[in-house]
């Protein structure tokens, strides 16, 4: 039995959660370590959804890049519970959106709202007028609780900046936080991360930058957790039904007494269509953003730092490369993401990484002096989150009592990253009857 589950009780609430991904499986840990008997069910082959590892032509690669930062605690407290320590599976470092000329945001050690201002301060890179200009309306949206008018965009809350600031720093914080263009992004949300970021006390602000693969994060140790606290696991088991049945639920015929729904939200609308149909029409409304990533190969090649912004364009598809030699990968090893990236999939992945590879050649050529850059391969997560708009009904927790649903698209103050699905699950497995 694991020491950090609750020994199960007499009569313990027999759960099923359905999804193994990070929302699923906080809610699986959560629930197994108050004492329930769970079952967690997951249609593929492996644990993590749309953040694991991948095999591809026998190499691993992660299907797509994911950061934290010091202000996700929920996570960095599942990542504990689960026996991983964050030290040793990040480097750590304070917020820094550097460009590859060495011009962007850096922030040193500290409070994270001194260390912001400082920092504009000392971007020679922007005019003064603009870093002040930066200055004054972080200290208003700070005055006003990093609250404003569900209808604004991030586009119309930041218009009036000068346009280097929303170039070099408010529109890849944005994309990379929301995956949704600035000019179609809720700036109530996007607020919400800054508020967090800069207001939770020291380190808030750090990037956190796996240096271990996704799926040695939370799914691999989640699975391993779950099997030693007795819960169980079934993977490749997609499930066909979802039924009331005698003040519980059966699932595929098997009774439960609580359920959480932490699939994907059309996975969720299909189970619940005839129980709660207006949820599941307001799941199935949700619309996505893609995210790419282009892994390149450039032998002997170091970047400056393990992640560098990019200025993306017309022609231009990523706002970030990451090293992922220098975050526990093979050398030479770049990974460059292609946020709100529906433009670029519908070009075509072979357009796509061609335009990388000319991309980086231009923006990299300094790091990569005669290092001949090879295209490795081109990932494609189609939906890898809900379009995080404003005003966005997302559907909520509770469905009908006794089944609730979790996942980084439920309602909630955070867009979809791992922090919004870790906090989803375990809410969802703390949800009475």
């Amino acid at each position: 039995m694991n020491p950090l589950a609750a020994p199960r009780r007499p009569g313990a609430t027999r759960i099923a959660v359905v999804g193994g991904g990070w929302a699923g499986l906080a809610a699986a840990v959560e629930a197994t370590r108050r004492g329930d008997h769970v079952t967690l069910f997951e249609m593929a082959p492996q644990l993590g959804g749309r953040a694991r590892d991948v095999d591809r032509d026998g190499q691993l690669l992660d299907n797509g890049q994911h950061i934290l930062i010091g202000a996700y605690v929920q996570t960095l407290a599942l990542l504990r519970t689960l026996g991983v320590e964050p030290a040793d599976a990040f480097v750590r470092t304070p917020l820094r959106v550097t460009y590859p000329d060495g011009i962007g945001l850096q922030l040193r050690p500290g409070a994270p709202v001194q260390a912001f201002g400082a920092a504009v301060l000392r971007q020679r890179g922007w005019p003064l007028g603009a870093r002040l200009a930066l200055l004054v309306a972080a200290a208003g949206w700070a005055v006003r609780g990093f609250r404003c008018d569900p209808a604004l965009s991030v586009g119309t809350l930041t218009r009036r900046l000068p346009a280097a600031i929303r170039d070099d720093l408010i529109d890849p914080l944005c994309v990379a936080a929301l995956n949704t263009p600035a000019d179609e992004a809720s700036a109530r949300v996007f607020l919400r991360v800054l508020k967090d970021a800069l207001f939770s006390g020291p380190g808030s602000a750090d990037l956190l930058l796996p240096k271990v693969g996704l799926s040695a994060l939370v799914p691999d140790p989640a699975l391993r957790w779950l099997a030693q606290a007795g819960a169980n696991v079934r993977m490749t088991h997609r499930v066909g039904s979802l039924a009331a049945a005698g003040g519980g639920w059966s699932i595929d015929g098997e009774p439960f007494e609580r359920v959480v729904l932490a699939t994907t939200p059309t996975e969720a609308a299909r189970l619940v269509r005839e129980i709660a149909p207006a949820w599941a029409a307001r799941a199935a409304a949700l619309h996505y953003e893609p995210i790419v990533t282009v892994y390149l190969r450039a032998e002997g090649v170091r970047l400056d730092e393990p992640m560098l912004a990019l200025r993306a364009g017309v022609d231009a598809p990523a706002q970030f490369v990451f090293d992922r030699g220098q975050l526990g990968g093979p050398q030479g090893l770049l990974a460059f993401v292609v946020s709100g990236a529906q433009a670029w999939v519908d070009r075509g992945m072979a357009a796509t990484t061609e335009a990388t590879l000319q991309q980086a050649r231009v923006a990299l050529r300094h790091q990569l002096g005669s290092a001949r850059l090879a295209a490795v391969r081109t990932l494609t997560e189609k939906r890898a989150t809900f379009r995080c708009t404003p005003g966005l009904p997302r559907p909520a927790m509770r469905i009908v009592p006794g089944l609730v649903a979790a996942g980084d698209h439920v309602d909630g103050p955070y867009p979809a990253t791992l922090e919004g699905a870790v906090r989803s699950g375990l809410a969802a497995a703390r949800q009475p009857r």
